[in-house]
């Protein structure tokens, strides 16, 4: 670390709460293009974290850049243009007849969907108000409120932050056995993602969502999808519900709406018979769908179109996780993912993949640990061919070393 860098963290550590187990870099924000980003020493690094699937477009897309330096502050008090086109486009891009609620953070989407199943509940008369119960997934991550932290499986997360939050029966993900299981008279919802990313890039069988859609069909209840991480062309598709032909009843989105800018939005998507539920007064957010933020996600769903950003997923993706599969080493467990969502798992014994996140910084290349011993894999969409082989070659040469 140079001199620069160096000054920064200080002063970071000193005035900045430590929440985060920081990456030991400082970053230039106002030097970063595409998948390239530079510390304030100078040095170059490659971006294959893309902030937690928050910079899909990559850094400063200048098309979804321009939108926002042109665009102004409507907030909800007032009809606004861009949110209602945002909203047509996003209900027919979910394959049903939707409409949208906008927030601000992925942990406030979450929070809303859970208030759109229980006022759906309650108003349909499906369960006695307050007794509704909701099956959530073990090693499930959906933000950091203490609503959600209260079904996290996580202690860390939870063990000093009650009372918690009650109604959320938690299963173990992967087997749709788990959830008949768990479901009472009081059960109005099913809340999941379709891979679970923080838990460690895990992928569920291939039936399980068609599964899980069937059960929650049988029983006239909710599924809910948080796809905050895994939408918008992450996973080589637009949604990765799309992969098994299912539709979600809820779909939560968030992160990379906004394109990589500063503008911040997070949408609960759902079936317009459920939406049209809410009144006035019922909700509401300052800042949640203001005119910027929506201006620039429409922007988003643009380049995603016009750059075939969802195709590079798809394509590009399945390169890599080939050619990470033909890296021989004991000390690899697994290589998994689908598109640009990528988890490699190391055997216990490799010592926690941290201490590759940290080697690959030193070889230019940024990225972070999912859980103890996946190293995840998730670049902006925008990634070339040879980025990856860049990456193949510094990790093999960390593996090496």
């Amino acid at each position: 670390m140079g001199s620069k860098s160096k000054l920064w963290t200080e002063m970071y550590d000193k005035y900045v709460v430590h929440t985060y187990s920081t990456l030991p870099v400082i970053l230039n924000d106002t030097k970063s293009k595409g998948v390239e980003i530079w510390d304030m020493d100078g040095k170059k690094y490659l971006d294959f974290w893309a902030g937690y699937s928050a910079l899909n477009l990559g850094h400063h897309h200048p098309e979804t850049w321009k939108v926002l330096r042109n665009s102004g502050l409507v907030t909800r008090a007032c009809y606004d243009r861009y949110l209602a086109l945002l909203g047509k486009t996003i209900s027919e891009l979910v394959g049903f007849d939707a409409m949208i609620l906008p927030k601000n953070s992925g942990a406030e989407g979450v929070e809303s969907a859970i208030k759109t199943a229980r006022m759906w509940a309650y108003r349909t008369g499906m369960v006695s108000r307050n007794q509704s119960e909701i099956i959530v997934m073990n090693h499930n991550f959906h933000g950091r409120t203490i609503t959600v932290i209260s079904f996290s499986s996580e202690k860390q997360y939870k063990n000093d932050f009650g009372p918690h939050t009650p109604g959320f029966i938690p299963v173990d993900y992967g087997d749709v056995k788990n959830i008949k299981k768990a479901i009472t008279s009081n059960t109005i919802a099913v809340l999941m993602e379709p891979m679970q990313g923080e838990g460690g890039i895990i992928i569920p069988p291939v039936s399980y969502l068609n599964d899980v859609r069937a059960l929650c069909d049988k029983h006239k209840i909710l599924l809910i999808l948080d796809e905050i991480q895994t939408g918008l062309g992450r996973t080589g598709k637009m949604f990765c519900y799309e992969h098994n032909g299912i539709k979600p009843d809820l779909l939560i989105l968030g992160k990379s709406l906004c394109g990589g800018t500063p503008a911040i939005l997070s949408l609960v998507v759902g079936r317009r018979d459920i939406m049209e539920l809410w009144q006035p007064g019922d909700d509401g957010s300052t800042f949640g769908g203001n005119s910027a933020a929506a201006a620039v996600a429409l922007e988003t769903f643009n380049v995603l179109e016009k750059e075939n950003l969802i195709k590079n997923s798809a394509e590009l993706g399945e390169y890599f996780k080939n050619q990470l599969k033909e890296i021989k080493n004991p000390l690899i467990k697994e290589v998994r993912g689908k598109g640009l969502f990528i988890g490699i798992e190391f055997f216990p014994e490799a010592g926690g993949a941290r201490k590759y996140v940290n080697k690959l910084i030193e070889k230019g290349i940024l990225c972070k640990e999912a859980h103890e011993h996946v190293l995840r894999i998730s670049p902006p969409l925008t990634i070339g061919k040879e980025h990856i082989d860049f990456f193949i070659e510094k990790f093999k040469e960390v593996l090496g070393g």
